[in-house]
């Protein structure tokens, strides 16, 4: 474990079980200054408990983990390391009976609120309102300003851009890769492939609460950001539909599933050979990444079972 805070975020051996319920299990890894590190893995693989041990929410049963360099169950430097953070959760709550202008006053003398004006540009919200009349999308937005007004150095976010519309995900997306400009860090969780693909550096795979692939973005998805779904008039067998750049074919109820990369000259050509009767070509998403090179959707969920009301995972 390093002292020194070489790295804003470390887990090393992390377990957390829940009586006989696992959490998360021998979780090892690190996240580097200055570096977008998505955490993926399907609802209730884990995420939001390794989070919470990252937050001093929950203490591990097991290993150790450092936030900015400081003991997740060292209070005073938690509480130290608290006042250079940004968290961003996934199920956004806040006192109804106050206003939008309370709540970031409130947490404006807690941590400073220098990027408050700014913020409010980008992500406006009706600041004279009760937050109980706000839409899910506006609370969200409220917590994105009360998260970096204060310009934290780390930035930890669970499912952050849930309740935003398409424009305001890519304001915030933005924001990010600015931060990352700056040098500033961003851990968050995320089912959503495309979002990850975007923003993120590296990204870690959860299963089961076991880290499963640890990677860059581009090395994980190479092999199967594409899903191509075809009915043909014949019915080859799935080997005949096999070219280089597809990780894996099967047949569900008449169709043809490929899991490739972007090799759409090669598709074309191979089903030239046939007759296409209906085709449907999307990008994979998270579900798609573990049925095809995992072996399978999770089984057992940890989460679900024990924190289902808290974790939005």
């Amino acid at each position: 474990m390093s002292s020194a805070g070489q790295y804003p975020i470390e887990f090393d051996s992390v377990t957390k079980y829940y009586g006989d319920v696992r959490g998360v299990e021998d979780l090892t890894f690190t996240v580097d200054r200055g570096e977008i590190f998505g955490f993926l893995g399907p609802n209730g693989a884990g995420k939001s408990t390794a989070i919470r041990v990252l937050l001093g929410l929950l203490k591990p049963t097991g290993g150790e983990a450092s936030l900015l360099g400081r003991d997740v169950t060292d209070r005073n430097g938690l509480r130290d390391a608290k006042r250079h953070l940004g968290y961003l959760p996934s199920d956004v709550t806040f006192y109804g009976r106050v206003t939008g202008t309370e709540v970031l006053d409130y947490f404006g003398r807690l941590r400073g609120d220098a990027h408050r004006e700014e913020l409010l540009e980008r992500f406006p919200v009706p600041l004279d309102r009760n937050v109980k009349a706000y839409s899910s999308g506006n609370r969200q937005k409220l917590a994105i300003v009360a998260a970096f007004m204060h310009d934290p150095e780390l930035a930890i976010m669970d499912e952050p851009t849930s309740g935003l519309d398409p424009l305001v995900q890519n304001e915030f997306y933005e924001l990010l890769e600015e931060r990352q400009e700056a040098g500033q860090t961003a851990f968050f969780s995320s089912h959503i492939l495309s979002e990850v693909r975007r923003v993120c550096d590296r990204i870690g795979i959860i299963r089961n609460g076991r880290l499963i692939e640890l990677d860059s973005v581009k090395n994980i998805l190479a092999d199967g950001g594409t899903i191509a779904t075809v009915r043909l008039a014949e019915e080859p067998p799935t080997a005949a539909l096999e070219f280089p750049g597809v990780a894996h074919v099967d047949r569900r109820d008449g169709e043809y599933r490929l899991v490739l990369s972007r090799e759409f000259d090669a598709l074309v050509h191979r089903l030239s050979e046939y007759t296409v009767l209906d085709l449907e070509v999307r990008e994979a998403d998270i579900e798609d990444v573990f049925m095809h090179f995992y072996g399978g959707t999770d089984e057992g969920d940890d989460d679900s079972t024990s924190l289902k009301n808290e974790t939005g995972t």
